[in-house]
């Protein structure tokens, strides 16, 4: 193709020549563009486009999107105007940096045919060409596609049908559009006029679809759609939504100004009450006054450069935020925080050992086993100070003293002293604190101890690390206690809420636990147990005239000239009302004794000191609590062993029975599955030295065996009850009585199958129960005479000792040969 003799040449279908008269020419004059007349060219140069679908009565600038488009452009502009501008059916991807010439079948066979009116050089080196959209053209066959498409083009006609339906339909859609206009903000003035101007449907759906954001599918059938009612509707549907858009985004629009319009109002009121304020000499408002304080104690708290340095930052949201902000709280709060932990403040450590012990005696009775470690602990603490790896761990039955031990350690260092428990704690952020996200955050209690005794070196009593919960749905506690437990990790403990790390080196950490057993295991390893046992009577009675006593006289109103206890009635008390390792229910007995004689001092009854006499005693508590045990006349088949609970120790009868039948054996008596296999091997001994021990072994066959526990409610476990097992049964089968008629005896240790007599615990709590029973021979393993010999020797005084290795050293002592 090529300009000859001012004449506009193209090609037709077979590649000639074809010529456009003058008359379907655009002629430049003067720099500008005349209108094209009546007649189309039947033969356009066909530009395709990619994302774009444009309308007739569009004028916009449209950059090419590839270089076979801007050389269609280039040439048709000088051979007139005029180009068809049709789209793909399926755009190409963004990615795609050279978009090549479609195929045919690429693009859509309807377009519009526009007049190109200049063409503009962009700075990235694309071109620009703006373009009026004149009318829609159908592309019936194309005689060219290199080097860019030419084809053969029809100009269909619009079809409507003038009905009230399709009037009512036009009239709606057209005041849609006006009313989408009016939620429209900054919408130019031209578009009002010609939405104005709009002749008829026709005009108004492609008006709708040229400038009003529509899927590009809908888009697509608007452009091939020439059927003028079919686009009518599609486009009144589409105004309707765009309209109900408009709107919520509208109401949306002045919600955000209203509040922001707010904002700014009480910022410049702020501003202007700061400026007069200067004018008139006052102070700065209370938020200055706050930031200033905050400021100033970050410098002087000792904050380390760490936590400082978050603290400033912290610190400069607080200054931009309005203090009726919830975000201002949340930060005022997490800055108060950090202030006000102990950083650097600590108290002096005493180092004086003599003071250390007066004060262990004053506060506690007895336990000088346990007050000697205190004693060697505090001595490397002293000589060492910079030790770490300290973690005392106080295991004993409740009320034996294990909080107080901990008081009375701090008054030894002249530290402060915070307790709290663990029983029961079952969410990690109980210990490490919430993270800031959770509305009400705060840390967790070991910083909150820090904070409440303001130093960073006190004494901390977690009570209860026994019974410290683990694997729950809040995470596991048990494992958070380790990295504050942990000397190798402990000088760097992080807090979810402070997100800041905290140095607990210097904190003293003391646990106490019920039950050592219990205790997880790896938290057991760090700590150094100290195992406080229970008192005897002596040491109660003791406890009781030196601090239980003046205590509860004092705590009721009386004085000590108003009242007195003696040993004796104290003792009674201990026997008759209380049954327990520790002095929690004698205290409350004292106190109800108290109680009752300042009842009477009070309403003028007696005059005078009041002693308590044994005889008096029910009268101020009521009947016995506690049945002592005592030992009866020896059965054949019986035997008196020994048990240790956890308020001290007891004695255990075992009955045994035998009845025609075929072997059978049972067990009765709430027992675990330790005690029920002491049994088991109890009776194989027994069948194994059947000759030994001159038993029948036809009975085994012939007749049912029945052990039985008596106290059937109460629990019972543990292997100590071997030794008494075989002997009851040796005794039934035998035919012996179950002790010497001379003598009163209990036993206690754990039966092998080859009959050694191994170790058990709780020694000091049996001897003395057997005691209070009236046994007059105790039998206990061999390897038991260490623990016989730390008991004092006043309570164990008329007590003949046997110490057992094998089952024939107790059948010697115990059996009636």
């Amino acid at each position: 193709m090529g300009d000859k003799d001012n004449k506009t040449i193209l090609l037709d279908e077979h590649g000639d020549p074809v010529t456009i008269p003058e008359s379907e020419k655009d002629k430049r004059r003067d720099g500008s563009l005349v209108q094209m007349e009546k007649e189309h060219p039947s033969t356009l140069i066909v530009v395709p486009l990619n994302e774009n679908i444009l309308f007739p009565g569009m004028t916009i600038p449209m950059v090419l999107e590839s270089s076979s488009s801007q050389n269609a452009v280039e040439f048709a502009m000088t051979q007139g105007p005029y180009i068809a501008l049709v789209p793909r059916i399926d755009p190409l991807p963004n990615e795609v940096e050279e978009i090549p010439t479609p195929h045919p079948r690429e693009v859509s066979n309807f377009g519009v045919i526009g007049r190109a009116l200049k063409m503009l050089n962009l700075p990235d080196g694309n071109r620009s060409v703006v373009v009026e959209c004149i009318a829609r053209v159908k592309i019936t066959r194309y005689i060219r596609v290199k080097p860019f498409l030419i084809g053969r083009v029809e100009y269909p006609a619009d079809t409507y049908r003038d009905t009230k339906p399709n009037k009512a339909l036009w009239r709606a859609a057209r005041m849609s559009l006006q009313e989408l206009f009016k939620e429209i903000p900054g919408l130019p003035e031209g578009f009002n006029v010609a939405a104005a101007n709009l002749d008829g449907p026709a005009q108004l759906t492609d008006f709708v679809a040229a400038h009003i954001d529509l899927p590009r599918v809908e888009r697509f059938g608007l452009l091939s759609e020439l059927q003028v009612e079919k686009r009518l509707a599609i486009v009144a549907e589409a105004l309707t939504r765009e309209l109900e858009l408009a709107r919520l985004a509208g109401r949306i629009r002045d919600d955000i100004r209203e509040k922001v319009e707010k904002t700014q109002r009480e910022y410049y009121l702020r501003e202007q009450l700061k400026a007069i304020r200067r004018e008139l000499g006052e102070e700065v408002d209370q938020k200055d006054l706050l930031t200033q304080e905050l400021e100033e104690k970050i410098d002087i708290e000792g904050v380390p450069e760490e936590a400082a340095k978050r603290a400033r930052k912290e610190l400069k949201r607080l200054e931009v935020l309005n203090p009726e902000s919830p975000e201002y709280n949340v930060i005022h709060t997490y800055l108060d925080w950090i202030i006000s932990l102990p950083w650097t403040q600590e108290t002096t450590d005493s180092r004086d050992l003599r003071a250390a012990r007066r004060i262990l005696d004053e506060d506690h009775y007895g336990l000088k086993e346990v007050k000697e470690r205190i004693i060697e602990f505090l001595a490397v603490k002293k000589l060492k100070p910079e030790r770490k790896g300290a973690l005392l761990c106080f295991a004993g039955p409740p009320g034996v003293g294990k909080t107080s031990l901990g008081q009375s350690i701090a008054r030894c260092l002249g530290r402060k002293f915070y307790r709290f428990s663990l029983g029961g704690m079952r969410d990690e952020a109980e210990i490490k604190g919430h993270r800031r996200t959770y509305i009400g955050a705060m840390p967790g209690k070991i910083l909150q101890g820090l904070k409440s005794v303001e130093v960073r070196n006190p004494i901390f009593m977690l009570d209860e690390i026994d019974k410290l919960g683990s694997n729950s749905i809040s995470g596991d506690p048990s494992s958070a206690m380790l990295e504050v437990l942990d000397p190798a990790q402990n000088h760097a403990f992080l807090d979810h809420y402070m997100d800041i790390p905290f140095d607990l080196s210097q904190v003293m950490f003391i646990c106490t636990a019920n039950v050592k057993a219990n205790i997880p295991g790896p938290l057991l390893d760090r700590m150094e147990v100290i195992d406080i046992p229970g008192y005897i009577v002596d040491e109660k009675v003791s406890i009781a005239e030196r601090h239980l006593v003046p205590r509860q006289i004092d705590a009721n109103g009386l004085k000590p000239s108003q009242l007195k206890f003696s040993r004796t009635v104290l003792q009674a008390i201990i026997e008759g009302w209380t049954a327990e390792a520790g002095v929690r229910n004698l205290e409350r007995a004292v106190g109800r004794v108290c109680r009752k004689v300042a009842a009477k001092v009070a309403s003028g009854q007696v005059k005078g000191k009041i002693a308590v006499s044994t005889k008096s005693i029910p009268d101020y508590l009521g009947g016995k609590r506690v049945a002592k045990e005592s030992l009866k006349s020896p059965k054949v088949g019986t035997a008196v062993g020994l048990a240790w609970t956890p308020v001290g120790g007891d004695i255990l009868r075992i009955e045994t029975t035998r009845m025609p039948g075929k072997g059978r054996f049972h067990v009765t008596g709430h027992l675990g599955d330790v005690m029920r296999e002491s049994v088991d091997i109890a009776v194989s001994y027994i069948r194994a030295n059947y000759k030994v021990l001159n038993v029948d072994h036809g009975i085994f066959e012939k007749e049912d065996l029945h052990v039985h526990f008596p106290a059937g409610a109460v629990p019972k476990d543990g292997p100590s009850a071997g030794v008494t097992i075989t002997s009851a049964l040796v005794s039934l089968l035998a035919g012996k009585k179950g002790v010497r008629p001379n003598g009163k005896i209990a036993m206690t240790g754990e039966m092998t199958l080859s009959g050694d007599v191994l170790p058990v615990g709780g020694i000091r709590d049996k001897v003395l129960a057997a005691q209070s029973a009236g046994v007059q021979t105790v039998i206990v393993p061999f390897d038991n005479q260490k623990d016989v010999a730390e008991i004092p020797k006043h309570t164990i005084k008329g007590l003949k000792f046997v110490y057992a290795k094998t089952y024939p050293d107790v059948l010697n002592v115990a059996m009636q040969l």
